[in-house]
């Protein structure tokens, strides 16, 4: 039976209905052009069909999927643009129907498909699949030839058909370049994060912050729990970043959890999730970190402050590796690492009943201690470098340096808010300054007062005044490279005061050549 025959037979509208089904219920596209050719086997009689896609880079055209054919000739199936009927089809976007493929020279049968079977009792008609303008491949069948009958209704039939194959694989080339176009994000983004947190890039030269160099380096590649102990502002989440995307484990997530910022009552919910139900408001099921964590690495900032009996759960999800969700009894396995951070005492809370012995063990696997910026003397100058470089570039600022006053303010101060408070500082003073460097009185007063703080008497009005003077005459005997009279045309002054002024501070232009 032909395709004319059954034109206007409801078994055409039905196969058209079931192919546009199969073509939009996938998104394997080898899948849905398989189904796509097996009903068209089923409703329209077909013998043989193939769906033939162009490689635009290469210009060549393969058999994507075939009908009737076995696999060692589909791989034979081959062809360059305008060879054979597919070539040419694809070629010229015109369909073309043959009523007898033995009286077509253009039909070269490179498959072998037909070799056992009398080429004069088949037709054959191939249409281009179009997307827009351009071929992107060919449909073609086989049918039973039938006398004199026209081939014209089985291409239109199977133009439609070709359409929505077409619209498919749009559809799918646009999300697959998109998904490449996200891919190619993440792996540039991965290479970001991990170029970021290297723990290179964790400023400081001083001794005690090579120890903790050395000791990252260590446990890094591990699966180890580590617990940082320090201050607060000495950077112990900038250490869990580098540890967590230097691991093993650098392509799965690291999930941070502030333990100090939430509740009491909603930190069981947050860290172990909930079903639905489990309480007031909780109207749906939701995952808790530890398994948002699941295959990497978690970590727990202010891990003192978490409520005993929350500290016997996490501890049962460390020694069990499972947990189970409030409100829940099902069993649910996790792979984490801990990475745990606390700027108290636990060994004295420990003592006082404030937390458990078993998971201050349990944690206390692998200890690294961060320094406070005033054991790192060394460190301030160069981190406020490092501060400059970054906020004179955000905020798009030439400031080039910090002045010899300014430098003194900032190693003399103690810095109880340590690597936080000093960034905090180099960021105002930058917003502040509208010349290429950071002075003294940019600074906070906390800085320009610094006697107050213990290490200096309260400055009276004249000596702030001198401070200011000497600290411009420094700054113009820079910029001149020790030139006294460019310094003082910078100045706006004469020579003869810029020197007398010179002499008065004591200051020695050659030092600044």
């Amino acid at each position: 039976m032909s395709l004319e025959q059954i034109k206007h037979k409801p078994d055409e509208i039905a196969c058209l209905y079931e192919i546009t089904k199969a073509i939009y219920t996938s998104l394997d596209l080898r899948k849905a052009l398989y189904k796509v050719l097996d009903l068209m086997s089923e409703h329209l009689g077909m013998n043989r069909g193939s769906i033939a896609l162009l490689n635009r880079d290469t210009s060549e055209i393969h058999i994507e999927v075939a009908h009737g054919i076995s696999l060692s000739e589909r791989t034979k199936g081959r062809y360059k643009l305008g060879e054979g009927i597919t070539g040419r089809v694809i070629k010229t976007g015109r369909p073309m129907a043959v009523p007898k493929i033995d009286d077509e020279p253009l039909f070269l049968d490179r498959m072998g498909a037909r070799s056992r079977i009398d080429k004069s009792t088949i037709s054959f008609i191939c249409v281009p699949i179009k997307e827009g303008r351009e071929v992107v491949g060919a449909l073609s069948v086989d049918r039973v030839f039938e006398g004199s009958s026209p081939l014209d209704e089985d291409v239109r039939l199977l133009t439609v058909i070709s359409t929505l194959i077409a619209q498919k694989v749009a559809m799918l080339e646009k999300i697959n370049r998109e998904r490449d176009r996200l891919e190619e994000e993440n792996l540039r983004l991965r290479k970001e994060l991990n170029k970021k947190y290297s723990f290179t890039n964790i400023i400081g030269n001083s001794r005690k912050m090579q120890e903790v160099f050395y000791l990252i380096t260590q446990v890094a590649k591990s699966n180890a729990n580590v617990l940082l102990l320090g201050e607060s502002g000495t950077g112990k989440e900038l250490v869990a970043n580098a540890i967590h995307y230097n691991s093993l484990r650098s392509t799965k997530p690291l999930v941070k959890v502030n333990c100090a910022a939430l509740p009491e009552n909603l930190i069981e919910a947050e860290l172990f999730g909930y079903e639905k139900g489990a309480f007031t408001g909780a109207n749906r099921e939701k995952a808790g970190k530890f398994e948002m964590a699941h295959g990497g690495t978690i970590f727990l900032d202010e891990i003192g402050s978490l409520a005993l009996e929350s500290q016997g759960k996490l501890l049962r999800v460390l020694q069990e590796r499972e947990l189970e969700r409030l409100g829940g009894t099902q069993v649910i396995k996790v792979n984490i690492r801990l990475i745990a951070a606390t700027n108290k005492d636990l060994a004295k809370s420990v003592e006082e009943g404030n937390f458990r012995e078993d998971l201050f063990y349990r944690l206390n696997v692998y200890p690294i201690y961060l320094p406070p910026l005033r054991e790192r003397e060394a460190d301030v100058l160069l981190l406020a470098d490092y501060f400059l470089e970054k906020y004179a570039e955000e905020y798009n600022k030439g400031i080039k340096r910090i002045s010899t006053p300014a430098i003194e303010a900032l190693t003399q101060y103690h810095w109880p808010g340590n690597v936080r408070e000093l960034e905090n500082c180099m960021e105002r003073a930058i917003l502040l300054c509208d010349d290429q460097v950071i002075h003294g009185y940019h600074l906070p007063p906390t800085l320009q007062t610094a006697h107050e703080t213990g290490t200096q008497q309260t400055q009276t009005l004249d000596e702030a005044v001198e401070r200011f003077e000497r600290e411009l005459l420094v700054d113009a005997l820079k910029s001149s490279r020790g030139n006294m009279r460019k310094a003082a045309m910078a100045l706006k002054t004469t020579e003869r005061v810029f020197g007398y002024k010179v002499k008065k501070y004591r200051i020695e232009p050659k030092r600044y050549r």
